[in-house]
């Protein structure tokens, strides 16, 4: 069963929510906070797997509070919750330490397979959306200005999954630009991650953006 806390400042959209979430066999919502130091306070009672963090909320917004929550090891994943005028806090939300974010206006299907995927450890990368947005709002360094510890540690394969993770592209994009099986792009990053000490995928995408290892509407 995947716990789920949802953070929100409406209480409507919280329990639209915690309806969606409920009626799916294998998850289910331990907890409701209505701003960030609600959050805070009430997250490690309710042990979640997965926080829904919207970003802007009164007393302390999703971005400071995700800052806060993944300083634990043991924290849990943060599924950002953004709107569309809002892209330029995607970013930020990014390096925060948030594992993904959705679109407020999702399908219900999604929101549970939204969930799901951050529950079992992956990061939510959709590229039609994550592609535009980081390429978009980064500010990046001239390449080679900022080395991130580790990175000349990578082989030259694990450069490219690196470049092609940051791209957006799934661990079956991969194998299939390569020519690999999935099993075996999914053990490259795993190496890339523990090589850079890595939380997950977006952490890796902001990484190779901020280095310069990818520039933002480059091939």
């Amino acid at each position: 069963m995947i716990r789920v806390f949802i953070a929100d400042d409406q209480a409507l959209v919280r329990s639209g929510f915690r309806m969606i979430l409920e009626a799916q066999p294998d998850i289910e919502v331990v907890g409701e906070a209505g701003d960030g130091k609600q959050v805070l306070a009430r997250v490690r009672e309710a042990a979640p797997d997965v926080v829904l963090m919207d970003i802007r909320m009164p007393e302390m917004d999703g971005l400071e509070a995700t800052r806060r929550l993944v300083l634990d090891e043991s924290s849990p994943r943060v599924l950002m919750l953004t709107t569309f005028d809002m892209n330029e806090y995607v970013y930020e939300a990014m390096k925060s330490g948030a594992s993904g974010f959705l679109l407020k206006d999702v399908r219900p299907e999604q929101l549970a397979d939204a969930v799901r995927t951050i529950a079992a450890g992956d990061a939510l990368l959709a590229p039609s959306i994550t592609r535009s947005l980081i390429e978009e709002f980064v500010r990046r360094p001239p390449p080679g200005a900022t080395t991130a510890p580790g990175l000349d540690e990578l082989t030259e394969r694990e450069l490219e999954v690196l470049k092609l993770i940051a791209r957006g592209m799934s661990n079956s994009e991969i194998a299939s630009a390569l020519f690999v099986s999935q099993a075996t792009v999914k053990t490259h990053v795993t190496r890339i991650l523990a090589k850079l000490d890595l939380r997950d995928r977006v952490q890796a995408v902001v990484l190779a953006y901020e280095s310069g290892l990818v520039q933002p509407g480059g091939e």
